[in-house]
């Protein structure tokens, strides 16, 4: 079975996040904080949805491994992972945005090979298998595809605030910031999203996690993007990350950030 088989699968593992996580969005439901010294939320809602994914994927395929945000990782010597953030952009659900998602990616041999982000309150869910992305939600199911921008002067950029890029890395930052026509903050995993359907051009992060991302590079690059850390390299681990819908766009971001 290619991991392109499982794509249906995804759908399933979504249901059962909705399901798990809508009783709670707009809710009085209690927050925790998972860091001590700082603000990192997370609610009953991600745990619950964490967990009923993982209790389909230990059904139907109890030899994968796991990597979950919010119980850690089991079996990662397996051939296949999958890497979850059940409530990616926790800070926008407690606060009633619909800008947050359910990320589920799927790993083969350490490479992401599909992909999925579901926004359970809009009916919304954007895949691919880094061949394809498709689009299904309101208005229809399409196929998704990046849009042409070779010039930072005509971009759109997000990410999720400079306020957490440090030291180099900011300055690195606002120099891509400072050249393009238009800037947006927030969104989390939406952002990436907005990429793959051709609607933002790039989307640039640091401090990224495994699990903030693996399911988001097989839908941009399915739909004709390009993501990678920094440097060039594979962002499957997390970091430093850029996302761009033009790989010209692409190439000159990181010229920019590495100057």
């Amino acid at each position: 079975m290619t991991d392109s088989a499982l794509l249906p699968f995804l759908d399933q593992l979504a249901d059962a996040a909705t399901k798990a996580i809508m009783p709670h969005f707009r809710s009085l439901d209690s927050v925790d904080n998972k860091d001590a010294s700082g603000f990192d939320p997370v609610t009953i809602a991600d745990r619950a949805a964490e967990l009923a994914i993982r209790a389909l994927i230990g059904k139907h395929y109890p030899e994968h491994g796991i990597m979950g945000e919010e119980f850690g990782s089991e079996r990662l010597d397996a051939e296949k992972i999958w890497v979850l953030d059940p409530i990616d952009g926790t800070r926008a659900f407690i606060s009633g945005l619909p800008v947050w998602g359910t990320l589920i990616g799927l790993t083969s041999g350490g490479i992401p090979s599909i992909g999925m982000m579901a926004q359970p309150f809009t009916g919304e869910r954007y895949a691919g298998d880094g061949r394809s992305a498709r689009y299904s939600g309101p208005g229809g199911a399409r196929d998704l595809a990046t849009r042409r921008c070779a010039s930072l002067a005509q971009a759109t950029l997000f990410t999720t605030t400079p306020a957490i890029i440090k030291g180099a890395d900011r300055e690195a930052y606002d120099r891509v910031e400072r050249s393009v026509r238009l800037v947006r903050y927030g969104c989390d995993c939406y952002a990436y999203c907005m990429v793959a359907a051709g609607h933002v051009d790039a989307v640039i992060e640091t401090g990224l996690h495994a699990y903030d991302i693996v399911a988001l590079i097989p839908v941009i690059e399915g739909a004709g993007g390009r993501v990678t850390n920094w440097e060039g390299g594979s962002a499957a681990s997390g970091g430093r990350v850029v996302a761009s819908g033009d790989p010209r766009l692409h190439d000159t971001i990181l010229e920019m950030l590495n100057r």
